[in-house]
């Protein structure tokens, strides 16, 4: 695909969870949890006019729901400012320093000030309808194979509340996550191929890693800017794997080029999206759809619209696995329907033929007409062909300006329209923040290693393999296999491959590894004392982690400690008594075949070498 022709145009923002003590505007805890809340708060959410009087887009359609909110609060997780019935506190100092790191890190210019302001969310992840955001530094850099690209703002805030499910018309949030430290590092879109913006994405957590910041699923998020010349733009949010980012980049490209095709073919048929909404529960009254009779037997409409010139385009495939249909639908179910009916679909879910042409003639449909159906409660059935009959229309214009969210299959949903500079206003409850310059001079003479500086210094003074080193790093072991190779004296490589390596086949295995910090330590001194061997290391730790062993313990009961050296001698002695013809044929020649016998009998409890040697002597006093 050529996406220099296409105008291919990208922008990243990332937002990372900071790993302070507090939240950000409260002295609550940073750390999440599933016990059973103390308390729940519900809350209606409606939109504000900003200062200029105007309503941003994004959370009128929210406001259109009429969701109704319900919070679970905790003693020490949560306060009064997570329910907003209390101010905020003065701004954590604590996550103010960590963002001028990272601003330094990346090369960017401090403001002077920082202000708080509101962005006003309504759909239930903030209690108070806005989170807390500030502007800490703009305009840095990152070099890329492909390019410079230009990282413009760098922003502190408070992250949302936990989204937990949603019941009829209810929806579930905790508050435990409210208001712990949040970096969002936006880019410019300059970013013109898939790859290049992986490479950023890579880069920018590198650096993010250097610092205190959460690790784990969830405390990094990362969002998409996406379009095309002929397009439009497109944030996608949620974009959790790296390794999928190319693909999703590619089929949004996709996405794209298939809905501007379906804009030329309704151009040419000169489709038009009727105003009315007919009610069909008369012609409909003895289907055998499920969901159609279930809708009229409780009480609810099935309604439906026509489009003119739209027959045969539902169906098309805009992304791989799902059409515009699809798209279609994505705006209904913001509504709270379970999904649509459409003319390129039926006969199919209990509509047989006879039905859709009864359909057809009360609809008066044409040939290249579609109708769309709902079946549900009247309001919610109404909402979502209203916005069915939107949907369409934006159609004929080619590419809607979206807020859509990425899926696992590297395919994206619609989530909202795009947000406006209408959702921003002054937080008037927080004193502005000065960051003076012996702040500023303070962080940048302390700033972090970077992890390509750490992993060539752990290469040269300990002379690791490349791989070894980088994964060290990736995984945010290197202060703790310095710490086990200067306690215990224990060869480098050999430390680094099980804290590398070996820890990660465990926790596949389903061991909780993470709290082995002092057995680690006490297994690795039992190797320096010679009372295991590298080969038992691993089964040590199993029994730590299956039995709760000491490691001695360990070792005892799992018969892996070393024997002596008389007792290895002696059972030497003993293989070659009973190979001698093996040994008169082959000569020294028997050395690979005995030594493999020899460590099988030995079960990894005696060094390699040591056998190694004692099994040449006494071959060769054979010999002799």
């Amino acid at each position: 695909m050529d996406y220099d022709k296409l105008g291919l145009m990208m922008g990243l923002e990332i937002h990372q969870q900071l790993n302070t003590t507090k939240k950000l505007f409260c002295p609550c805890e940073c750390e999440l949890t599933d016990k059973k809340p103390k308390y729940r708060v519900l809350r209606y959410l409606r939109p504000t006019q900003s200062e200029l009087g105007k309503i941003d887009r994004a959370a009128f359609e929210e406001s259109r729901r009429e969701l109704t909110f319900l919070y679970d609060a905790y003693p020490h997780h949560t306060c009064l400012v997570e329910t907003d019935d209390e101010p905020p506190h003065p701004l954590n100092q604590e996550a103010l320093e960590i963002g001028l790191i990272i601003a330094t890190l990346l090369d960017m210019q401090v403001v002077d000030e920082f202000h708080t302001m509101r962005k006003q969310v309504i759909d239930g992840s903030n209690t108070g309808g806005f989170q807390r955001t500030g502007l800490l530094a703009i305009r840095g850099h990152m070099e890329t194979p492909y390019g410079k690209v230009t990282i413009e703002n760098l922003c502190l805030e408070e992250d949302a509340a936990r989204r937990m499910g949603q019941r009829k018309g209810k929806v579930e949030f905790r508050l435990d996550r409210l208001g712990i430290p949040l970096l969002e590092i936006t880019t410019d879109p300059s970013m013109k191929r898939p790859e290049q913006v992986r490479e950023v994405a890579y880069q920018i957590g590198q650096v993010l890693r250097s610092t205190k910041v959460k690790r784990g699923l969830g405390t990094i998020r990362q969002d998409l800017n996406i379009s095309i010349r002929e397009g439009a733009r497109v944030e996608v949010k949620g974009v959790q794997d790296l390794d999928s980012m190319e693909q999703l980049v590619k089929n949004e490209v996709l996405r794209q080029l298939k809905l501007l095709e379906i804009k030329d073919e309704l151009q040419k048929r000169d489709a038009q999206v009727e105003d009315k909404i007919h009610d069909l529960g008369e012609q409909l009254k003895d289907t055998e759809s499920k969901i159609i009779h279930k809708a009229i037997k409780t009480g609810g409409k099935v309604l439906a619209i026509k489009l003119k010139g739209y027959r045969g385009l539902i169906g098309k495939e805009v992304q791989p696995g799902r059409r515009f249909g699809t798209e279609l639908a994505g705006y209904a179910k913001k509504m709270g329907v379970a999904g649509i009916f459409h003319t390129d679909e039926l006969p199919a879910y209990g509509i047989t033929s006879r039905e859709v042409e009864i359909i057809n003639q009360f609809l008066e449909i044409e040939e290249e007409d579609a109708f769309i159906l709902v079946a549900d409660e009247k309001d919610k059935a109404r909402n979502a062909l209203e916005e069915v009959q939107r949907r369409a229309e934006m159609a004929m214009g080619g590419v809607p300006e979206e807020t859509r969210k990425a899926l696992d299959d590297a395919n994206t949903e619609y989530l909202r329209p795009l947000p406006t500079a209408s959702r921003m206003y002054v937080e008037t409850d927080i004193p502005t923040q000065v960051v003076s310059k012996e702040l500023l001079g303070y962080v940048q003479a302390n700033l972090p290693e970077l992890p390509k500086e750490k992993e060539a210094r752990i290469i040269d003074g300990y002379n690791l393999s490349e791989d070894l080193a980088h994964q060290l790093v990736r995984q945010n072991r290197v202060e703790q296999f310095e710490e086990i190779v200067a306690e215990c004296g224990v060869e480098p490589t050999t430390v680094a491959s099980l804290l590398a390596y070996t820890l990660k086949e465990l926790r596949r295995e389903g061991l909780n590894v993470e709290n082995l910090s002092d057995s680690l330590k006490g297994t690795f001194q039992l190797l320096k004392q010679g009372k295991i061997s590298k080969d038992a290391v691993s089964e040590v730790l199993v029994g730590v982690l299956k039995e709760n062993w000491t490691p001695e313990e360990a070792a005892g009961n799992l018969n892996l400690l070393m024997l002596s050296g008389e007792n290895v001698s002696t059972i030497i002695v003993e293989i070659v008594s009973a190979n001698e013809k093996l040994i008169t044929e082959r000569k020294m020649g028997a050395m690979g075949s005995l030594m493999g016998m020899a460590m099988k009998e030995l079960k990894g409890k005696a060094d390699g070498k040591l056998v190694n040697k004692l099994l040449k002597e006494e071959i060769q006093k054979y010999l002799q």
